[in-house]
């Protein structure tokens, strides 16, 4: 894993580019590699516009190990932040919402789908159940990057 080298140069960049490019995509890239799923960066997720469910989102993960185009279902979305998660909460449960309806509207629909707000360095995972989004009261962070894979993994596991 190339985190041991990138998060100390992607936290003193300080952006959210530099997050994103060096810590965010390490970690995708290592779940990618334990399980045979898709993640998408950065491309459009325009769901239901009337709703206000579109734009971009900074990273999909499906459970299609398609890679060419977005499949469904669509398991998590998550949205990087460069300063504090709590910012990204209601952004990142409106993408959630539209991941349902995505995976609704293509008749693959799953028991929930799982969110994160990062900043890179801090993680915060939530998951949208039956119409209640659920918190974790915990952040996480990526001095123990095995954690935060592992929670990853065990979302993706548990709708697979």
């Amino acid at each position: 894993m190339n985190l041991k080298q990138n998060v100390p140069l992607a936290l003193a960049i300080g952006t959210e580019k530099a997050c994103s490019e060096l810590i965010i995509v390490n970690i995708f890239l290592e779940i990618k590699k334990q399980l045979n799923i898709s993640f998408f960066s950065g491309i459009d997720f325009t769901v239901d516009r009337e709703r206000g469910l579109n734009g971009f989102c900074d990273f999909i993960i499906s459970k299609s190990s398609e890679q060419l185009f977005l499949d469904s279902p669509v398991l998590a979305v998550v949205e990087a932040k460069n300063e504090k998660i709590i910012s990204g909460l209601g952004q990142c449960i409106a993408e959630m919402i539209a991941a349902e309806i995505y995976n609704k509207q293509d008749n693959k629909s799953i028991p929930c789908i799982y969110g994160a707000v990062t900043t890179g360095h801090a993680w915060k995972f939530l998951k949208l159940e039956k119409n209640t989004v659920y918190i974790d009261i915990e952040d996480y962070y990526i001095k123990n990057p095995k954690k935060i894979i592992g929670i990853i993994n065990y979302m993706i596991k548990r709708i697979s």
